[in-house]
């Protein structure tokens, strides 16, 4: 069986160091917002090359802090993308604002030109997502940003390391969320999350707002939220943090031998590569009309496969008031896109007979 994830032989590969870090939490005695957080609060905000890093309980409350931080709340619209994760809109709603669905581009991010349509005097923010590991065009967001005074907020759940431009994803916007969820590219092993800006007030808010708007022991100016990265994921993720950029390379090897291997084939689409991006491959994501079959055929071969994302967030039955919105490209993509297996410990010759089980099956289909 090829596994989407390999978590076990992933673990095995850095076990070593991974138990000598937790050892030392352990016997640390200190497990929340210790100094593991804080060396690896710096350690990634040197890695983004910014001056502030916020670590928190997961990906989706990196935006709802973040949006919670700029007083984005009640009357307020956020514009984002349909084609998500359900965090991204979740963490609009969770502050009182309204999401805002607008459509995408061919490289599945959203699409400049559908975002400047939507714009109102109620938009307060535009969540940009780096979908399957690539930047979205952070060029034409930053125009969008000073055009109308909306600030940019980066949701990096999924492209750890990317760059658009030289420039690493995470530090174009006022702020930016990461999630370290396990299936990430610098994932932890539990839930985990950060925010990245380079204002220090806010900044200094955001610290607050992670730990119940706390200022001083019990002395609360803002509100806040119990959203702590607790020191044992911090000392994971210190460690991974030092493999990212080879394991991206491994990542853009394994896509490269994708494309080698299935360039012929006429019946899927491989995902596109943005000029002057840099993809990092968190998922490796084809298009073809057959997905159904195509999934189930694999299947029954032993390769593990999945959808990202089968319901556009505006289709999801939890957001109803939304169901009417026509999204046209979002609505035609999510019929056809499959994430093959991508991740750091499969083998070239897994992804060789996984292509191979591809081509049989168009073939005989």
């Amino acid at each position: 069986m090829i596994l989407f994830n390999d978590f076990k032989k992933e673990y095995g590969s850095k076990k070593k160091e991974i138990d000598i870090a937790i050892q030392e939490v352990m016997e640390s005695g200190y497990f929340i917002l210790g100094k593991k957080v804080e060396t690896f609060e710096k350690d990634f905000a040197k890695y983004l090359s910014v001056k502030h890093v916020i670590g928190v309980a997961n990906g989706m409350e990196a935006l709802q802090i973040s949006l919670m931080a700029l007083g984005i709340g009640q009357g307020h619209e956020v514009i984002t993308t349909s084609l998500s994760a359900v965090a991204t809109a979740l963490a609009i709603r969770a502050v009182g604002a309204t999401p805002v669905f607008a459509d995408i581009d061919e490289y599945h991010h959203l699409k400049a030109e559908e975002v400047e349509k939507k714009i109102s005097k109620k938009t307060k923010a535009i969540i940009v997502v780096h979908l399957y590991g690539q930047s979205a065009d952070m060029e034409k967001f930053s125009e969008i940003s000073k055009k109308y005074n909306v600030a940019i907020i980066e949701d990096c759940a999924q492209a750890h390391g990317a760059r658009f431009k030289k420039k690493r994803v995470g530090t174009f916007g006022i702020a930016s969320a990461f999630s370290f969820y396990p299936t990430k590219n610098l994932g932890a092993y539990g839930d985990g999350g950060a925010i990245v800006t380079n204002d220090r007030n806010i900044s200094e808010n955001m610290k607050m707002v992670r730990n119940y708007g706390q200022k001083n022991r019990y002395e609360h100016p803002v509100y806040g939220l119990n959203s702590r990265l607790d020191e044992l994921q911090a000392s994971v993720l210190s460690v991974k943090l030092k493999k990212l950029d080879a394991e991206n390379k491994k990542r853009n090897l394994i896509a490269l031998l994708y494309r080698n291997e299935l360039k012929e084939l006429s019946q899927i689409s491989l995902p596109r590569e943005r000029t002057h991006a840099e993809h990092v491959y968190h998922l490796f994501v084809i298009q073809s009309e057959k997905r159904n079959e195509l999934q189930k055929f694999l299947k029954e071969k032993g390769i593990a496969t999945l959808i990202h994302y089968p319901i556009p967030i505006h289709k999801q039955e939890s957001f109803k008031k939304y169901n009417s919105t026509h999204l046209p490209a979002t609505e035609k993509v999510v019929k056809k896109i499959l994430s093959l297996p991508c991740n750091t410990t499969i083998t070239q010759t897994e992804v060789k007979y996984i292509c191979k089980q591809i081509r049989l099956f168009f073939r005989t289909a």
